[in-house]
């Protein structure tokens, strides 16, 4: 019939149509995954190039305890057996500046966390925002860099010293922090501690809390009302940690809190105590 002819190719048009429009959103979903790909690739070449020229040109030096060494001895009782003992007698790094600020007045510092890739400088600014996409030579770069919480100061340290990267799948910046839950790292003990140097003081710091977690802001807090809510801070991310590194913290103690993403959902979160200081 006539009627059955117009129908079928009515509905022929309407499978086509469909069809053609698959074809568009498909076309731009593969031209826009393709873009980002070759974008990630592309900054995570000068990311990498970035990390070399400044390895190539700054020297971290080991630098022996001398007479403005002061190790924190905390109030609790550490076990013979915890690698605290072991770690006030590693040497402290000691970074020269001078190249650095050259390149990045926002430079403030140098971290360095055992058995990882992190060995880098980190820099601070006005807001946790324009480090998240610009590189250490401030081009624009999804990479980013490695930076210290807009509200602390690096000098005359807060309870909580929060300093952030992005987990890179390259591993650059905060990206092999993510395995150290099951890379084997766990296992060496070696691995529990943090060093930083900055212009005036270089310090020691002992891992406490590795864990991730959804995404939350309970963990970025700089101060605290007084030391019964900074016990409660510190009872909880000893609570959270995936692996028991057998260490307290009293009210007196120091924290250093490293912050990246572990996946779409997640953060990756490691807090140490400060074990170990001197003045330069």
């Amino acid at each position: 019939k006539l009627t059955d002819i117009i129908i079928l190719g009515d509905n022929m048009k309407k499978e086509k149509i469909i069809f053609i429009v698959l074809i568009v959103l498909f076309s731009l979903l593969f031209i826009y995954s393709t873009f980002n790909i070759i974008k990630w690739f592309i900054d995570s070449s000068k990311t990498n190039k970035q990390i070399k020229e400044i390895q190539n040109n700054v020297t971290v030096n080991e630098v022996v305890d001398n007479e403005n060494t002061e190790i924190i001895e905390g109030n609790e009782e550490v076990s013979k057996s915890n690698p605290y003992w072991d770690f006030i007698k590693l040497n402290m790094i000691d970074v020269d500046f001078s190249e650095l600020m050259s390149t990045n007045k926002d430079t403030i510092g140098w971290i360095q966390v055992n058995g990882t890739n992190v060995n880098y400088p980190f820099v601070q600014t006005k807001d946790n925002s324009y480090y998240l996409n610009h590189s250490y030579d401030y081009s624009k770069n999804e990479s980013g860099w490695v930076f210290l919480d807009y509200r602390n100061n690096i000098n005359n340290l807060d309870k909580n010293t929060i300093i952030y990267a992005h987990g890179r799948n390259d591993r650059t910046m905060f990206g092999s922090l993510r395995f150290i839950l099951n890379n084997g790292w766990i296992n060496n003990k070696n691995n529990f501690v943090i060093k930083i140097s900055t212009e005036k003081e270089n310090s020691m710091w002992q891992i406490v809390s590795a864990y991730h977690i959804p995404v939350t802001s309970d963990y970025l807090i700089t101060n605290f009302t007084d030391n019964n809510d900074f016990m409660e801070f510190a009872n909880m991310i000893i609570d959270r940690s995936m692996y028991d590194f057998d260490t307290k913290i009293n009210e007196n103690d120091y924290l250093l809190t490293l912050s990246t993403c572990y996946n779409k959902t997640d953060r990756m979160v490691i807090h140490a105590k400060l074990i170990k200081k001197e003045t330069k």
